[in-house]
């Protein structure tokens, strides 16, 4: 045996990349599907897919991906069928621009991208299943991506069946000669329909054309982040200040043609939905309050035509209550009403208003805390409460996209109202008796005053009565409204998936026949953008001119591209199958591994990525496509892992720490072991070399308790180890197996040490605890664990060793007494297990006769126990 040099504790830089050839050339993790109707065993743990940039991984990405695996050893050893997959979400913009910048095809950057975090990610010994490895980009995925689209186009959302269905239908029930009348000859929706496309003028694509209006996926002009430098359209969340999030470039609002999916309709089932799944929490709020139902009334509001035009707007307000309060209405700068009611002598204030506001993002816009600003129209509206004229207003607190883009203003019962009026001098009417509306606005619910009809109605009250009366008026009716807004689903780049749609003059949008697909990007050099708000793609003329599917004429292919959202939609399914060239999932398939058990990934993404998904997978529900209707069960968030200097890490900070390097000085289980140690994972926290370097030593001191410094193997002894160390032994295995189960992986490492500590002190080296550590251990450092396993007699990998079992009876012997009190006095001493856990406590707690007489015909208010001392209860 070659020794140790002087600088190392154990020889990882030999032990790593053997075991980590060793699994990928016998294809260890690989794993066969359940057979049908027996998936007992099965679990599907998912890591959120990373973005493959040129920059490679930092020590931030492994956190989850450490966690899943530590996890998925773990239940391997358990016996289970584990599927842990692995691939890359590589559309978007960042290759692009790299693209522009350097010349280079973005196909070619993504791959060299992408073969650099697989090298990445497999010298940290994750046992992913490659065989399972999907790729964004990749045509065969590409095609079912594009399917997937297709579908959506090819659906409407029935609001009576509550659930998408096939256009077709509805074309049906709007033609004069119905083929499929039975089944849809009960549907109020339809019929409905049927009804108001009745009275509209008719032409030969009339029923088609009204149809378009309601499809999934649909063309709709919309005001859009637009950035010049960049070319492209951005999304909300790619905005920053008023600027692109990458190159800082500034960025204006401007109305484009843009496909959108109808996520809104919805909106019900992914708020109900989350009751079916296991979240924390404050992801749960955040998506409801994305989605922000309430309920309230949408109220109409006529515009004076007095010395301009006139017109008609409407507002949604959840207090209803308040009407008569409305001392003025805002509009959004970009409500299409403000150029036609603006008054001549208003119209070069509002006109460089609406220009300023072109430049500033949402964020900005609907700050609380910032400087009101607005400018008056010159024009009126009356109160349909009691046909008072009161002023309109534009205000960038209002947006279009939200809403009806029109607000009615009660100062008196709204701060922000109140901040507004009593900068620009307005009227503020106290309609909700319960504050003092000269100091500050009253915002609580109260009894109405002033009000008419209201006066002396409670709010709830109130609330009904002035929206049955707006409703028998015709003035109004009452609403549930949404924040969620449809999903701007298009691009104006190169890099992304085709939408398979081509416009011909004659048949309208006509869908790529399915044989067609994937529809493959063209060939290009030049990604530029055109300098006219055209996508890169009408640059390609040969591919742009093509034949309609449908009456074989002239058309033109759809040049905006889908946004890199589009493929992490579904990309959990295509795991499942990723080589199926007939479906996008076998079906079989799909019910034996779905949902997912078990989601890992950033806290950036616990809000549109999973509402998109969420999206996605009940469209493919309703269609009987899965057999799911949530995705996902349990979802963990990560923490952000820091810089040592305790900011976020960046290029731009210096502090970003390359794994590579840690690998290189330490070794990948060291990384590994110390960032599951770092903390709890959910929490943020610090990096620290000190830390990795603590954490180095402990595997230096477990390599040295079965490998002398020669480079020999200890001679193991298959006595029966002493009692204390067979006892703790135990204790581990039990403390291990509970906190893994719940993703305490912190603590679980902690009890390694305490056992690692305790086997060095035994000089006979025992068999026993020794294999018991190594098993334990191994989900954590399975390199050094493989090795280790393997110089002490056994010829096969550890990877699916049956996890070892404590013997409880070498556990419940172990008490210890603890006090019970009751009302702040100790009233019993009670003998419990030495690890016995809280509920169980409680529960012998509350056998205890003494403790039983005490609480007789008291209730319980309070309880708390302090771990292995005293367990407290108050009464009332």
């Amino acid at each position: 045996m070659t020794p140790l040099t002087p600088d190392q504790l154990y020889p990882y830089d030999k032990i790593e990349p053997k075991w980590q050839q060793y699994w990928l050339d016998r294809k260890t993790f690989a794993v066969a599907d359940p057979a049908p109707g027996n998936n007992s065993r099965k679990l599907y743990v998912l890591d959120m897919f990373p973005y493959p940039s040129g920059a490679g991984l930092h020590v931030g990405h492994p956190e989850g991906y450490t966690a899943t695996d530590i996890f998925c050893r773990y239940r391997r050893m358990r016996g289970d069928r584990v599927l842990h997959p692995m691939g890359w979400d590589a559309f978007g913009l960042p290759a692009e621009q790299y693209a522009i910048e350097t010349g280079t095809h973005p196909a070619v950057t993504t791959q060299r991208n992408i073969a650099n975090f697989r090298r990445q990610i497999q010298r940290l010994g994750m046992s992913y299943d490659w065989d399972r490895e999907v790729d964004t980009t990749d045509p065969g995925y590409v095609r079912w991506t594009q399917w997937i689209f297709l579908q959506l186009y090819g659906c409407y959302y029935d609001r009576c069946l509550k659930k998408a269905m096939p256009v077709a239908l509805l074309i049906d029930a709007l033609s004069d000669t119905p083929k499929l009348k039975e089944s849809w000859s009960g549907n109020a929706y339809l019929l409905h329909l049927r009804e108001e496309y009745a009275v509209l003028p008719k032409d030969g694509r009339a029923p088609e054309r009204f149809a378009d209006a309601y499809r999934l996926a649909y063309v709709a002009e919309v005001p859009v982040w637009w950035c010049e430098a960049l070319g492209c359209v951005l999304a909300n969340e790619e905005v920053v200040d008023g600027k692109s999030e990458r190159g800082g470039h500034p960025v204006v609002r401007r109305p484009m043609r843009q496909w959108m999916l109808r996520i809104t309709a919805y909106a019900d089932r992914l708020l109900q939905d989350l009751e079916k799944v296991n979240w924390s929490e404050s992801i749960k709020e955040m998506q409801r309050n994305w989605i922000g139902r309430s309920e309230g009334a949408t109220v109409r509001f006529q515009v004076e035509p007095a010395g301009g035009e006139g017109g008609s707007f409407e507002v949604y307000t959840t207090r209803p209550d308040t009407l008569f309060g409305a001392t003025y209405v805002v509009l959004a700068p970009e409500h299409a009403l403000v150029a036609r009611i603006t008054r001549p002598e208003q119209r070069a204030a509002v006109e460089a208003y609406v220009a300023a506001c072109a430049g500033k993002s949402e964020l900005e816009r609907t700050e609380l805390a910032k400087d009101k600003t607005g400018v008056f129209t010159g024009a009126y509206a009356i109160n349909p409460a009691d046909g008072r004229r009161i002023p309109v207003w534009i205000a960038d607190y209002v947006l279009a996209g939200y809403g009806t883009g029109a607000i009615m203003a009660v100062p008196a019962h709204d701060e922000r109202d109140y901040a507004f009026a009593r900068k620009f001098g307005l009227e503020i009417l106290e309609v909700v008796k319960g504050g003092d509306v000269s100091q500050s606005a009253y915002t609580a619910p109260g009894v109405a005053v002033n009000s008419g009809l209201l006066d002396g109605l409670k709010t709830q009250d109130a609330k009904w009565r002035m929206t049955t009366w707006l409703e028998e008026k015709g003035l109004g009716r009452g609403t549930v409204n949404y924040k969620l807004r449809d999903w701007l689903f298009s691009r104006q780049r190169y890099w992304g998936e085709p939408i398979p749609i081509v416009h011909c003059a004659k048949c309208g949008g006509v869908p790529v026949s399915e044989s067609e697909l994937p529809l493959r990007l063209p060939e290009m050099t030049d990604f530029k953008p055109s300098g006219n708000a055209e996508p890169p793609l009408s640059k390609a003329v040969e591919w742009v001119n093509t034949t309609c599917p449908a009456c074989q004429g002239p058309a033109k292919r759809e040049t905006n591209t889908m946004p890199q959202w589009a493929g992490s939609c579904w990309y959990y399914l295509r795991y499942i199958d990723p080589k199926n060239t007939e479906r996008f999932c076998d079906p079989a398939k799909e019910q034996a591994w779905m949902p997912v058990d078990l989601y890992v990934g950033g806290a950036e993404h616990a809000v549109l990525h999973l509402l998109y998904s969420r999206f996605w997978h009940k469209f493919l529900y309703d269609r009987g496509l899965v057999s799911t209707p949530e995705p996902f069960t349990q979802l963990i968030n990560q923490g952000m892992i820091l810089g040592e200097d305790g900011q976020k890490m960046s290029k731009s900070r210096g502090n970003v720490i390359n794994p590579d390097a840690i690998v290189d000085a330490y070794g990948a289980d060291s990384l590994r072991l110390y960032e599951m140690f770092m903390g709890p994972l959910t929490q943020m926290k610090a990096w620290s070399m000190n830390g990795v370097e603590g954490v180095h030593r402990f595997l230096g001191r477990v390599w040295r308790l079965y490998v002398d410094k020669y480079g020999y193997t200890h001679d193991l002894s298959d006595a029966e180890p002493p009692i204390e160390l067979t006892r703790l032994t135990h204790r581990t295995i039990k403390k291990v197996t509970e906190h893994l189960q719940r993703m305490e992986l912190n603590t679980a490492i902690s009890a390694l040490m305490v056992l690692s500590n305790e086997l060095a002190k035994d000089t006979e080296k025992s068999r026993k605890p020794l294999e018991t550590l190594l098993l334990l251990l191994s989900p954590f450092a399975p390199h050094l664990c493989e090795e280790l396993w393997q110089r002490i007699g056994h010829t096969d990998t550890l990877a699916y060793e049956p996890w070892p079992a404590y013997d409880r009876a070498q556990i419940d012997d172990l008490e210890v007494e603890i006090a019970v009190m009751i009302n702040g006095r100790v009233k019993a001493h009670l003998k419990v297990g030495f690890d016995w856990a809280e509920d169980v406590v409680e529960a012998a707690v509350l056998k205890d006769e003494k403790v039983r007489a005490q609480l007789e015909g008291k209730k319980i208010v309070h309880k708390k126990y302090v771990p292995k001392k005293i367990y407290s209860l108050a009464t009332n």
